[in-house]
């Protein structure tokens, strides 16, 4: 499921960037660590997954009974899980104009393609996020459940840079269907009468 969101998210970019700004295959879903820029050839954009939990205000406990061919179905609600990534630019240094430069046009673009969208465009959904019934939210630009930055460059190994965060919220169903039979079609009543 999490592969789906990643192709998702790369179709989402690769349709609504500017043509020619990134290649298809510079978007990328890497550990951004020190040998992350001679791995990948610039310009390039970097969407790393960091953190998955459970979203508990999206939370539904009470299973949800449907009528299926003819039998009562009872079906418990999905996890809803956020997916939080931290996304990156990376551009070469060129003559007369540093990195940075083209980095901050880069990260500007894709966040304003990511902005765009409270929720994920069913044409772009790919896998099994197609067959989702609820809608994918999605955060931009908000604090994500990073504690500080700077430690998370540090434990990979690389230069801070500039970065956001986003996060989508995905549904997953964690139980099968369970069958509780055929409907209840008729009623009886018993009396108990009581003579005297």
């Amino acid at each position: 499921m999490i592969a789906d969101l990643d192709n998702t998210l790369k179709q989402l970019l690769v349709r609504e960037l500017p043509a020619g700004l990134v290649p298809a295959d510079a978007i990328t879903f890497a550990t951004p660590h020190d040998q992350f820029q001679a791995a990948v050839k610039p310009p390039a954009v970097n969407l790393f997954l960091y953190d998955i939990r459970e979203n508990r205000d999206l939370r539904r406990v009470d299973p949800q009974v449907e009528r299926r061919d003819g039998v009562m179905v009872q079906t418990r609600p999905p996890v809803r899980v956020d997916c939080s990534y931290l996304v990156t630019a990376w551009a070469t240094t060129g003559a007369g104009k540093p990195a940075g430069y083209d980095e901050h046009r880069l990260l500007s673009e894709v966040m304003r393609v990511l902005l765009r969208h409270p929720t994920l465009p069913a044409a772009v959904l790919q896998g099994s996020l197609v067959s989702q019934e609820l809608p994918l939210p999605t955060t931009t630009l908000q604090q994500g459940h990073l504690q500080n930055l700077a430690e998370l460059w540090q434990a990979l190994g690389g230069r801070a840079r500039a970065a956001f965060n986003y996060t989508v919220t995905i549904a997953m169903q964690v139980a099968e269907p369970v069958n509780l039979g055929p409907p209840v079609t008729t009623r009886t009543a018993r009396v108990n009468v009581r003579q005297v």
